[in-house]
């Protein structure tokens, strides 16, 4: 493929018209800003894109991308365990737009939408809160709810995966943006 198993911002920038790039964060994440001709698969959703991932790939070099390099690492080695060669984008799209490169936008108004890890961390600290203060003003029981959190990101941290983050892109907000229909024409290229 010609392609390593990561790409800096500045390697991407000159192979950008090459690249089939696809962004792996939620539509929401999407949606509020991607790399020029990206399509939209959503990390969860990778196992059940392989044929298409597959075909993409034999047209050009893939590119994962997400907000800063972790999902789109861990796309690019579930890829490679299917035989499909990709590449992910070192420091994904903050990194992008730090170097100054333009983002682009869906059609219509401009969405504010949190990142993954800033909604699990939101959620993850509401919950253990409410965990607290439910134990302090109605059952002692309720701290089980902080407990559980805890053990979840303790879990999450250890086995490098993260359920909450599976549950929060399931929101209709977390689901919205472009998807599949890019890449069946062409995986992106009709969109540039």
């Amino acid at each position: 493929m010609g392609i390593s198993r990561t790409l800096s911002v500045d390697e991407a920038l000159p192979r950008l018209p090459e690249l089939n790039v696809v962004d792996v964060r939620t539509p929401g994440e999407f949606a509020s800003g991607r790399l020029p001709g990206a399509v939209n698969i959503p990390f969860e959703r990778i196992d059940g894109s392989l044929a298409e991932l597959r075909q993409a790939a034999e047209s050009g070099p893939l590119l994962l991308v997400c907000a800063s390099g972790a999902r789109s690492g861990k796309g690019a080695a579930a890829l490679a365990a299917h035989g499909i060669a990709a590449a992910s984008l070192t420091g994904g799209t903050r990194a992008w737009a730090d170097a100054g490169h333009g983002l682009e936008y869906p059609p219509g108004p401009a969405r504010a939408v949190w990142g993954m890890e800033r909604q699990v961390r939101f959620t993850a600290g509401a919950l253990v809160l409410l965990g607290l203060v439910l134990g302090l003003l109605v059952h002692p029981a309720f701290q089980f709810l902080s407990a559980a959190i805890a053990g979840g990101l303790v879990f999450s941290a250890l086995t490098d995966t993260c359920g909450m983050a599976v549950v929060l892109g399931r929101l209709p907000f977390n689901r919205r943006g472009w998807g599949l229909p890019y890449l069946r024409t062409g995986c992106g290229r009709a969109a540039r």
